[in-house]
């Protein structure tokens, strides 16, 4: 190949490569603007490893988008009446950085399906809020009780 191909090649990469970061970071501050939203390690029964994201609380759902995606849908979504709090733990204090709670939950995917058990760690007040989110819930239509 001569230079000048090589060249535009790499421009080409390189412009590509640029635009993608722009998009992600775009992103990422977008979501981490919204109103509801908050910064959320998600850790899943059968999943491989934890993965970092910002859970977003909706009027009905909780949804999850992964920090490293370009995705426009979040990755995750769960009905609020199908999300219940097992139990929490404090997580030991860390220099530089905020306390941490990990909530242990029992998940209905609002796409249907089993119920499933992942564990959501953020932080204390970003907890606070969680659990004043589910606790709640408005009355569904039509119980009779």
């Amino acid at each position: 190949m001569s230079g000048q191909v090589l060249a535009v090649v790499a421009g080409v990469v390189a412009v590509l490569v640029l635009a993608l970061v722009a998009l992600w970071f775009s992103r990422t501050r977008t979501l981490a603007r919204r109103v509801g939203s908050f910064g959320c390690v998600l850790t899943e029964a059968n999943g491989p490893r934890p993965a970092r994201g910002t859970a977003q609380y909706g009027a009905t759902r909780l949804y999850w988008w992964r920090r490293v995606s370009v995705m426009p849908r979040p990755a995750r979504t769960w009905s609020r009446y199908g999300l219940v709090v097992l139990e929490r733990s404090v997580l030991p204090p860390v220099p530089g950085r905020p306390q941490a709670v990990v909530a242990h939950c029992r998940v209905v995917p609002a796409a249907g399906g089993p119920a499933q058990e992942v564990r959501l760690q953020m932080s204390v007040e970003a907890y606070a809020g969680f659990t004043s989110w589910i606790e709640a819930t408005p009355s569904r239509v039509g119980t009779i009780i």
